[in-house]
C-alpha cells in the first residue's frame, strides 16, 4: 500500500462514500478505482488531476504526505497548490512553531516542502501566537537590529504577495540569497523592494519569480544580551556610509568645475 493509496482510502471513508459513487464521479469503473486504493495500479497524470479536484486536496498532498495523522481544517494549502503546512500542538494545545536550525538554514531551501524534514526539526510553544502558522528563522549578519547571529526569527506564514503591507518586516526564502529577514518597502513591477534597518546596506528588489515563501514578523527570540557596544559597530558603519556618500559627492562637484567652458 501506498501513501497514494492509504489517503484516497481515507478520504473516500471520510466523507462516507462507496467506491462504486467516487467511480462514477471520476468516469471510470469500480474495479480500476479498487486497484488505485489497494496499490495495484497508478492513476495516470490525467485522472490523479481529476482526483486532486474531486477530494479537494493538492496532488502533492495526496502522493507525498499520509494526512490522516492531520486534521484537515488544522493544514494551510499553499497557493501554488505544491505542500501543506501542518499546524502541529503540543500536550496542552498549544500550537507548536517549528525553528530552523542556525548551522542548517540553507538546508531549509531543499527540505522546505518536504513533510519529513519539517517534521524533524526541533518545536516550541509560544502559547500568545494563535490563528495561524508559524515557523522561527535564524538571523544573519547585522542588516536588521537589533536581532544578530545566534537569534531567531518568529513569522506568521504569508499567504501571498498581495498581503504584504509597506514598512512591516518579513523573512523572505529566496531561491538566491535563502533566509533574508528585511523590510518591505513596495512593489517595483515584478519585484519585490525591500530595505535593511541598518543603513549602511541599500534597498534591493527581489523579483516575484525567486521568492519562495513569506513570514511576518511576529516575534523574536534572544539568546544572548543586546550590549550597548553593539550599538556602537552599526554607527560606525552608518559614519563610513555617510563618508562615502560625501566623497561621492565631492567629486562630483570637483569633475563639473574641471568640465572645460564652451
Amino acid at each position: 500500500m501506498s501513501i497514494f493509496s492509504n489517503n484516497i482510502r481515507f478520504l473516500r471513508a471520510k466523507r462516507e462514500l462507496s467506491q462504486q459513487s467516487v467511480a462514477t464521479e471520476l468516469a471510470i469503473s469500480r474495479v480500476r478505482y479498487s486497484k488505485y486504493e489497494n496499490g495495484i495500479s497508478e492513476p495516470p497524470i490525467e485522472l490523479l488531476v481529476k482526483m486532486s479536484k474531486y477530494f479537494h486536496v493538492s496532488i502533492d498532498l495526496l502522493v507525498s504526505v499520509d494526512i490522516h495523522k492531520y486534521p484537515m481544517d488544522e493544514m494551510l494549502k499553499l497557493p501554488d497548490n505544491r505542500i501543506v503546512l501542518p499546524v502541529a500542538v503540543d500536550s496542552l494545545g498549544n500550537d507548536t512553531i517549528e525553528i530552523i536550525p542556525q548551522k542548517a538554514s540553507m538546508g531549509y531551501l531543499e527540505g522546505y516542502s518536504d513533510v519529513g524534514y519539517i517534521e524533524s526539526l526541533q518545536r516550541i510553544a509560544l502559547p500568545f501566537l494563535t490563528n495561524g502558522k508559524y515557523r522561527a528563522f535564524p538571523a544573519d549578519g547585522d542588516s536588521m537590529p537589533p536581532f544578530r547571529n545566534g537569534s531567531f526569527i518568529v513569522g506568521k506564514y504569508v499567504e501571498g504577495i498581495s498581503e504584504l503591507k509597506p514598512g512591516k518586516t518579513y523573512v523572505f526564502i529566496t531561491l538566491n540569497d535563502g533566509i533574508t529577514y528585511k523590510r518591505f518597502k513596495e512593489i517595483k513591477g515584478n519585484a519585490v523592494c525591500v530595505s535593511a534597518d541598518n543603513s549602511f546596506y541599500e534597498p534591493y528588489d527581489i523579483p516575484f519569480n525567486e521568492i519562495v515563501e513569506i513570514w511576518q514578523y511576529a516575534s523574536g527570540i534572544f539568546p544572548e544580551d543586546f550590549e550597548p557596544g553593539d550599538y556602537e559597530s552599526y554607527n560606525f558603519k552608518e559614519m563610513f556610509r555617510e563618508l562615502k556618500q560625501d566623497i561621492k559627492d565631492l567629486d562630483r562637484k570637483v569633475s563639473k568645475r574641471r568640465k572645460p567652458q564652451a
